[in-house]
């Protein structure tokens, strides 16, 4: 009888360890789970803007982005409404037009990256500049999802790409940006 308690106790505390480890190790993964989207202006400062979900299957994640609407301010420029942040540049959330698989690998970020297009421009200018555009080059690091804005002509995305199934921004399309002069040069999520 005490025997096959300490067995049943051994069991069990296995199993919570085994389960408990479990649970760390996909909280850990940066593609698994519910992450909050974070700009963060020059100085770090972070502002949430959205959370996305990413659900792991088949050696790549699922995802689905949900923009804090709340955060962004109405604008109408050049006969489209924008979802706009306020600071010293607004910076007006572009979601990528067309179809796409919202699939992404620890190696391969460019979907996710396609929907968290930004247009910039000066709060007194007007109309929508599309060329000028900010993409976050991501990667995945320490646990996290980290994004460098770099600079595309958004006007490329007039018309949809020849294949829907192939990220249509590549690195061949984007320039550095100068960080100085921009507001939000960073994104985190995590």
């Amino acid at each position: 009888m005490r025997m096959r308690k300490k067995r049943d106790l051994s069991i069990r505390l296995l199993l919570v360890l085994f389960f408990g480890l479990s649970v760390s190790v996909v909280s850990a993964n940066p593609l698994a789970g519910e992450k909050t989207v974070y700009l963060l202006d020059k100085s770090g400062a972070e502002i949430a803007v959205g959370s996305v979900t990413f659900k792991p299957a088949d050696g790549a994640s699922q995802y689905s982005l949900h923009m804090d609407h709340a955060r962004f301010k109405d604008y109408f420029l050049s006969m489209k409404e924008m979802k706009c942040l306020e600071g010293p540049e607004l910076w007006c959330h572009l979601p990528y037009p067309y179809e796409q698989p919202h699939r992404v690998t620890a190696d391969n970020l460019s979907w996710l990256e396609h929907d968290l297009l930004f247009m910039f421009k000066q709060p007194d200018e007007f109309g929508a500049n599309f060329w000028n555009g900010i993409y976050y080059n991501m990667r995945v690091e320490d646990g996290k999802i980290l994004g460098t804005a770099e600079a595309i002509d958004l006007n490329l995305l007039a018309s949809p790409p020849a294949d829907l199934n192939v990220p249509p921004l590549n690195e061949n399309l984007r320039d550095p940006i100068e960080r100085k002069q921009r507001w939000l040069p960073d994104l985190v999520i995590r």
